[in-house]
């Protein structure tokens, strides 16, 4: 009886224990439990500390409201020109709402993933190959634009998705190296045609400026050596001007006139000589030993030219 009694009250307690278990439930930060009564929706446990109906409430489902990251598998796309690329990415979303999460849909992810890569097909689709890598940002865009709309029924947010990686074949990407390599080569010929169009301008600037300098100078030059010419010229003539100025003052003094006869005489007849040393023929006038009427023609020239044909005494 005592050993009957025991397992009587052992086995209560037991039950008392499983009971409080199944009843008493704890939900964490940042999650969310769907309670059931009797096969339907009664409620939406947040985080804390909750008593449950025994063997009435049943939590049916669990969900984290952190954002999650869906991997989305790699596919194959086809590009409006016809090009195979093999595109994969990750998509973030946040359950909002859970009970619909829960029966709005069976599994929201899978079915995230499906639409996820059906819409990445349709928008690879619209372009061609050499803009999928410039068109990354709008792709994705539409990505989350078209799932956004489509999982708002399931209580889900679909926050962003970003291509991961776009892989061509090997053949394209080939053909795409030389491509681009034939644009680097043509900005770099381009370039160096500049430098020297730039160059070959410079250098003919700077022989313009030479040749413009070096007219200048000469310019200059011959400037300074009219001026020079001139200064020079000009005192010779004002010297000479003042020198005969002096000789025909010397005239009127005494005796002047007298030693003009002599100085003319003498240039006569160094001038004489000269004309006997230049050849062997020599042409003399008749009365060549006539100085003296030479010397009178000679000095009536210096009187005309001095008083207009006045006389001068002696």
């Amino acid at each position: 009886m005592e050993f009957g009694a025991l397992f009587a009250v052992g086995f209560f307690l037991l039950l008392v224990l499983i009971i409080i278990a199944k009843t008493a439930v704890v939900v964490p930060q940042q999650n969310a439990y769907v309670i059931e009564r009797l096969g339907k929706y009664a409620g939406t446990l947040q985080a804390g500390f909750h008593i449950l109906t025994p063997f009435v409430d049943l939590i049916r489902y669990k969900h984290s409201l952190k954002e999650q990251a869906v991997d989305i598998p790699e596919q194959i796309c086809i590009t409006r020109d016809n090009v195979q690329v093999a595109v994969d990415g990750v998509l973030y979303l946040k359950v909002l709402n859970p009970e619909r999460a829960s029966y709005g849909i069976s599994d929201y992810q899978f079915a995230i993933r499906q639409l996820a890569q059906t819409t990445l097909r349709s928008e690879v689709g619209k372009i061609d190959l050499d803009r999928t890598f410039e068109e990354r940002t709008n792709i994705n865009a539409q990505v989350v634009s078209e799932l956004d709309k489509a999982s708002e029924p399931w209580g889900v947010k679909v926050l962003r998705y970003e291509i991961k990686t776009i892989a061509p074949p090997h053949d394209i990407l080939a053909a795409m190296e030389k491509q681009m390599r034939a644009e680097r080569e043509k900005r770099a010929t381009i370039l160096n045609s500049e430098a020297s169009r730039e160059a070959a301008i410079n250098n003919a600037e700077g022989d313009k400026q030479k040749v413009i300098k070096e007219s200048e100078a000469n310019r200059q030059l011959q400037i300074n050596q009219a001026e020079g010419e001139a200064s020079a010229i000009l005192a010779v003539a004002t010297a000479t001007a003042e020198g005969l100025r002096k000789v025909a003052a010397a005239i009127h003094d005494k005796g002047g006139f007298e030693a003009v006869q002599l100085r003319v005489a003498e240039a006569y007849i160094t001038e004489f000589g000269k004309i006997a040393k230049a050849g062997n023929t020599l042409i003399v006038p008749a009365n060549l030993t006539d100085v003296a009427a030479f010397l009178g023609t000679a000095m009536n020239v210096i009187k005309k030219t001095e008083g207009g044909g006045g006389t001068v005494g002696r």
